[in-house]
């Protein structure tokens, strides 16, 4: 596969989104490409991934895996600039309504998955001049969210996780940053609405929960990940930029 002939600012960059077949990780790969990256996509199912991308089987609980992915893209793509730890699995409940059994396969996506992506990708990122992660943390990282006690326990090991990577990395060269969507209008979200008795009056609270009265979209936490990804961010590391429609940061009067 050729490195994009896209003009822009991530022209000559290579970029590994995972979990990039669809919802905001589909997003993120077409934002990217857009802007003239050359996009691998790896996903544990990733036929569903648009035909411009390499696409590439990886899942990110099995090391193994994830050390072939990630050499396949430098190999094919000549090099690896931006990855995107985008994989993740949601899940619902208090503390004590999931056992050790889940809580463990949620940490296993959402948090070892990103350390695995990014140890492997650590020695092509370290020959890049624009070398960059970016990782999809959640509102729920720092903000208590009802019945989200598991979810919200792995997004605030993933924002933990970003700042201690861009300590670590930043006098390498490579920036580390995060963002935090809000409530996003997926597939996943749609699964719940199905599920709720009131799937009308579900979708109703869950816009009326974020300041702007409605579900951010995954084009716009695409847009965020792209100047974070970005060289025009050269001086942005250690920072989770807020994707949530206001939820974090606004208290507003009720109407």
């Amino acid at each position: 596969m050729n490195q994009s002939s896209t003009p822009g600012p991530l022209r000559g960059l290579v970029a590994a989104v995972t979990g990039g077949a669809s919802g905001i990780g589909a997003a993120i790969a077409d934002r990217l490409a857009a802007l003239g990256a050359s996009v691998a996509v790896l996903d544990v199912n990733p036929d569903g991934a648009d035909e411009r991308f390499l696409a590439v089987a990886c899942d990110v609980t099995d090391d193994a895996s994830v050390r072939t992915a990630i050499e396949r893209v430098g190999n094919e793509l000549g090099g690896l600039d931006i990855v995107i730890n985008n994989a993740g699995i949601g899940a619902q409940g208090t503390v004590a309504d999931n056992p050790d059994s889940e809580w463990q396969r949620v940490f296993d996506v959402n948090v070892f998955g990103m350390a695995r992506v990014s140890r492997a990708a650590l020695p092509w990122l370290r020959r890049s001049e624009h070398a960059a992660i970016v990782n999809t943390c959640s509102i729920a990282a720092t903000a208590g969210l009802p019945q989200r006690a598991l979810y919200s326990a792995s997004k605030g090991a993933v924002l933990s996780l970003t700042l201690a990577m861009a300590a670590d990395h930043v006098r390498e060269g490579i920036r580390v940053n995060c963002v935090n969507p809000g409530t996003v209008d997926t597939p996943w979200i749609g699964r719940l609405l199905d599920s709720a008795a009131d799937p009308a009056a579900e979708r109703a609270a869950l816009d009326a929960r974020q300041p702007t009265g409605r579900l951010v979209s995954a084009p716009e936490v695409a847009e965020a990940v792209a100047y974070l990804a970005s060289p025009a961010a050269g001086a942005t590391t250690g920072t989770a930029l807020a994707v949530d429609g206001g939820m974090q940061g606004l208290r507003l009067r009720p109407q």
